[in-house]
């Protein structure tokens, strides 16, 4: 039991390591507030349009000069990423959009992908 345990675990840590290496992303829109990105995925796509697998849109509430916080949103529309078996990729590719597209700004995430739908909160202190 136990290596079939490691097979898979071996097998998801190359799947999340494959997706993150392919992932893209652009630009869809931007304003003095707000960004949205489309997410690109290498195995997963918008089952409607073949498109981006979700998108990011981050929002800045900035306060004075000093302060910088940061809403994102992450929606997946791929409905093969709400399969809870995929919590783990859902979660590296969330991470690896907040460290791509934000940084080390402060950031409240809610991430949208059904079953595997979840919040978080980056804290650069």
């Amino acid at each position: 039991m136990n290596e079939e345990k490691t097979i898979v675990d071996l097998q998801v840590k190359k799947d999340i390591e494959d997706e993150i290496n392919a992932l893209k992303f652009t630009k869809n829109f931007r304003s003095a507030t707000a960004e949205e990105w489309y997410i690109f995925m290498k195995n997963y796509a918008d089952p409607e349009t073949g498109g981006a697998a979700g998108k990011a849109i981050i929002h800045y509430n900035l306060y004075g000069n000093k302060e910088i916080f940061i809403n994102t949103t992450i929606i997946f529309d791929d409905e093969r990423l709400f399969n809870q078996e995929l919590y783990s990729l859902v979660y590296a590719i969330a991470d690896e959009t907040v460290n791509r597209l934000i940084g080390y700004a402060d950031t409240l995430l809610s991430v949208h992908a059904g079953s595997n739908s979840y919040h978080a909160e980056y804290k650069s202190n």
